[in-house]
């Protein structure tokens, strides 16, 4: 399968460009700076590109069977992540890739009916904004049916670990284990996001990944 893969240089993008090239697919990693992929592949084709132009979009897009982004708005304002999310919607049909995968933010699961994480105490203000920022993108793909998108969620907390190859699987319901807490290791959502990827359970709505 051909993978094009925006913000492959960030934590998560990463993981999910060596989980991809570890099962044989081929990846093209679009990046604003080439310098900042730190992984080598024969299977892997490194370009610039850039994530809110549609027309740009459209071009490195062409010729793949899936999209996948994992962008941050490192460097730029939040508004950068709806913005994005318009962009690849208008520029993946362009391309007449069939399917879209995002890695958003967990920020928006809800913790109970109406109550989401983002506006609980215990959420840290300084990650408030990225989340509204996620959360507007997730409105975004909600409202369009042009494009087979999902809409991928981490844990609460995701960090860089061990790939242990399993995990739990929810919708719009923040997944939490026996102690409560919601987490899942960047190896892992990279191994939930590939498994979405082919053997596809969730058109045009948001999934969720933890232990």
């Amino acid at each position: 399968m051909k993978i094009a893969l925006f913000g492959a240089s960030g934590t998560i993008g990463q993981r999910i460009a060596q989980e991809a090239l570890r099962r044989g697919h081929q990846v093209t990693a679009i990046v604003r700076d080439p310098a900042g992929v730190q992984i080598s592949d024969p299977q892997l084709t490194v370009t610039q590109g850039n994530v809110l132009d549609p027309a740009n979009v459209a071009q490195v897009a062409a010729g793949h069977d899936v999209v996948v982004s994992a962008i941050s708005p490192r460097g730029q304002s939040l508004q950068a992540v709806p913005d994005a999310a318009h962009s690849l919607l208008d520029g993946v049909k362009r391309a007449g890739v069939k399917r879209l995968v995002i890695v958003g933010g967990a920020g928006s699961l809800e913790v109970a009916p109406g109550l989401r994480l983002a506006d609980t105490p215990d959420f840290p203000a300084a990650w408030k904004g990225i989340a509204q920022a996620h959360h507007e993108a997730l409105d975004v793909y909600r409202q369009n049916s042009d494009v087979d998108w999902a809409y991928a969620s981490p844990a609460a907390f995701i960090a860089p670990g061990e790939r242990t190859g399993t995990y739990r699987l929810g919708t719009d319901q923040l997944v939490t284990d026996e102690k409560g807490e919601s987490r899942i290791s960047a190896e892992d959502f990279a191994v939930a996001l590939l498994d979405e990827i082919e053997q596809p359970r969730f058109s045009r709505q948001r999934f969720t990944a933890a232990y």
